[in-house]
């Protein structure tokens, strides 16, 4: 792939802000996973698109917290499924630029609304999971959590806890939840140290906690990077614009910033 000599300045740009920076934030959407196969969000890989699922609701509804409490087993329909056609998907070069640089530099964290696992698997260690995880199990009833590879070691839907036997849940934020409270006070802590650059990746941008860093950073008067190819909610508001994918951007400016530093 070729970039153009627009794109290519703007990288130019970014390696010598990275020169001068010990901290780093990254924000990051479904189009960071874009290139290992998984979908962004809506159609979830295309199983749904705009149709209804076969109970006649729409897929928020199938995937939210009321319905994961009166119907889990419905829920659980659409999360095996879902699941298992992004089963044999992993990590990209994206995620692994963000690991490697969080080696680089001082200060990295990494805000992802992703409920995959892939910065972690990846070699990230300061990531905020937001809307959770959907690897990890717990009880709706007990104290119980698990950590599973895959669905595959789910024997029945809805699965039950072992030790109560009440409906398990992924510890994931359904539609119509509230945000995980001890994610939201790392997030809290770590914005209010700042850091000294800005990334914005593979996400729209539209809930109001994944736009807060950057207009944050824009007061602070810290510079302000978006790696997207569309136009988001924040695209207006950062100093420069990568309209490219995340791993290829991500990759190219790494390998850049990389070479400028050798001594």
């Amino acid at each position: 792939m070729a970039i153009n000599i627009a794109e290519s300045a703007n990288i130019r740009k970014i390696i010598e802000l990275l020169k001068g920076c010990q901290s780093i934030f990254f924000i990051t959407g479904a189009g960071i996973s874009a290139d290992s196969g998984l979908p962004t969000y809506r159609g979830i890989g295309g199983l749904y698109n705009d149709k209804a699922t076969e109970e006649g609701i729409p897929i928020e509804t199938a995937l939210a917290g009321e319905t994961l409490q009166n119907h889990p087993e419905i829920t659980w329909k659409y999360l095996s499924q879902i699941e298992k056609n992004c089963r044999q998907a992993k990590f990209n070069r994206a995620h692994q630029v963000i690991a490697e640089m969080e080696r680089y530099f001082k200060r990295v964290w990494v805000l992802t609304q992703n409920i995959d696992g892939f910065h972690s698997a990846a070699g990230s260690k300061n990531v905020i999971e937001i809307h959770g995880n959907m690897r990890k199990l717990r009880c709706m009833k007990c104290r119980w959590r698990a950590k599973v590879k895959d669905y595959s070691q789910i024997t029945q839907i809805p699965p039950l806890c072992p030790e109560c036997k009440g409906v398990a849940r992924p510890e994931g934020v359904f539609f119509g939840e509230m945000l995980p409270e001890y994610e939201c006070q790392v997030l809290s802590e770590e914005l209010a140290k700042g850091f000294d650059i800005y990334f914005s990746i593979g996400t729209t941008s539209v809930f109001p906690y994944i736009q807060q860093p950057i207009i944050a950073a824009k007061r602070l008067k810290r510079p302000t990077i978006e790696i997207n190819p569309a136009q988001t909610e924040v695209s207006r508001l950062v100093d420069i614009k990568i309209n490219l994918g995340a791993g290829y951007a991500l990759d190219e400016i790494w390998k850049a910033y990389l070479n400028s530093v050798k001594v």
